[in-house]
């Protein structure tokens, strides 16, 4: 209950907690008993003298018995269960109950039985790992676990997640590469170069140029227009447009596109820049974890005969 930061929330949680049990009891007993309404003949009568439908009548009986009881151990049973655990504001109940603690000792539980098996992979080189069935086995779980949101269950990514099924690596996919980038997490950074290439005439001929690096259509006039422009661009991506992975400036000569490869992304793509951020994965998994996943993303992109004859 951390997320109360003064008295008044924890009373106003506990008060209508209470009150509201309270009044189940209240309902419940103004319920268990009737009034006796007697007829014209001074006899009690069995109906409340409600009618529905011309002949469904209303009966003047109280609820039955062991329903009541059963509603009255309920009341008890909400009331011992806040007395021993947390429910009223702030109060942790008798028993120190609380999901940090549970989750903590089953954090502690699992490390004391897998944590020899992770052990022994962290041993092994990265190639070994992926070429091992359970380590396999246990790294696509993990990869299910922390990476399928962004990467797809398949690990062939979406429009802004890089497909890890392929050889297209940013920032080289050598197993060591791929451990550090799951430990450290990866920022990416295409600054918006609207301004310094100049008009939208200008920006639409590297586009085009950039275009007929990977082979797609591209007018030729537009692209001998834009070839000078991409001056403004070979810092990162170098003169032929083959990317820095020490940079992790994508190489724009083949036909891998994180975003798309059309001309109007391409153009926004320069115009407005591009920013993407991979999570570091370090401190939450360990590094024992991370280098059975990081054996995993390798191997999807290598062919097992591959990992084999890694071992």
């Amino acid at each position: 209950m951390a997320d109360f930061f003064n008295t008044f929330w924890h009373w106003y949680v506990a008060i209508i907690t209470v009150l509201s049990i309270l009044g189940c009891g209240i309902l419940l007993w103004s319920q268990s008993t009737y009034r006796v309404k007697l007829g014209a003949d001074g006899k009690p009568e069995k109906t409340t003298g409600h009618v529905w439908d011309e002949d469904l009548t209303e009966l003047n009986t109280p609820m039955p018995r062991w329903w009541i009881v059963l509603f009255w151990l309920t009341i008890a049973f909400g009331f011992a269960y806040l007395a021993l655990y947390p429910g009223l504001g702030s109060y942790a109940g008798r028993l120190g109950w609380n999901s940090t603690g549970e989750y903590k000792a089953e954090l502690k539980q699992a490390k004391a039985d897998y944590g020899p098996l992770f052990a022994k992979y962290a041993t092994q080189d990265l190639k070994a790992v992926a070429a091992d069935p359970q380590a396999h086995a246990i790294g696509e779980r993990l990869f299910l676990t922390y990476c399928a949101q962004c990467h797809g269950s398949d690990a062939r990514g979406s429009k802004g997640f890089p497909n890890l099924a392929d050889r297209d690596w940013l920032h080289g996919g050598e197993p060591s590469v791929i451990k550090q980038t799951i430990m450290h997490g990866r920022v990416g950074a295409m600054p918006p170069m609207g301004a310094a290439l100049g008009s939208d005439k200008d920006i639409e001929s590297v586009a085009h140029y950039v275009r007929n690096l990977s082979g797609l259509t591209a007018d030729p006039i537009k692209v001998a227009f834009g070839k000078p422009k991409f001056a403004a661009c070979v810092a990162c991506h170098g003169v032929e447009g083959k990317g820095n992975p020490l940079l992790g400036a994508p190489n724009l000569a083949d036909k891998t596109w994180l975003y798309g490869g059309s001309q109007e992304t391409v153009m926004e793509t320069i115009r407005k820049g591009r920013t993407n951020t991979m999570p570091a994965f370090g401190e939450f998994l360990g590094e024992e974890k991370v280098h059975v996943l990081a054996a995993y993303v390798w191997s999807l992109s290598n062919e097992p005969t591959v990992m084999a004859q890694a071992k």
